[in-house]
């Protein structure tokens, strides 16, 4: 909630947070299941961390946006990949479609321009909102 919170009103999420988050899961996945479970959870936030700065890369996510995703992945096992993602993609296009609409409706511009670099999408939201429904089901 936190990194939630913070992307939203600094547009940043620090990497102390992604780092402690990432240990807390890695930490409850090995106390809850020995080496197997820290290692599919470990796994699961290493292919999340690949995948986010691929999109990093190409322009499409931040790079704090990639680094939280990959730490809310140490929280679920490799098998749960699937889930957390499809929870993240609707979560982030709910997010969206409310971004949108309160732009259009404030007369905002969709784009982020230099002048007002703080107008990005906000998807450390999705990512937490994403991961607790994941966590939910």
């Amino acid at each position: 909630m936190s990194a939630a919170w913070l992307d939203l009103t600094r547009r940043r999420i620090p990497n102390w947070l992604c780092g402690l988050t990432a240990i807390a899961g890695l930490a409850v996945a090995g106390m809850l299941g020995g080496f197997g479970g820290l290692g599919s959870h470990a796994l699961h936030m290493i292919f999340a961390l690949l995948g986010g700065m691929g999109l990093f890369a190409l322009g499409g996510f931040g790079g704090g946006d990639a680094k939280f995703y990959a730490a809310a992945a140490s929280w679920f096992g490799l098998g749960q990949s699937v889930l957390l993602l499809i929870c993240v993609a609707l979560s982030g296009l709910l997010l969206l479609i409310g971004w949108v609409g309160y732009r259009r409706v404030r007369g905002l511009p969709l784009r982020r321009t230099k002048d007002a670099p703080f107008d990005g999408l906000p998807y450390g939201v999705a990512i937490a909102a994403g991961a607790i429904a994941a966590s939910l089901i």
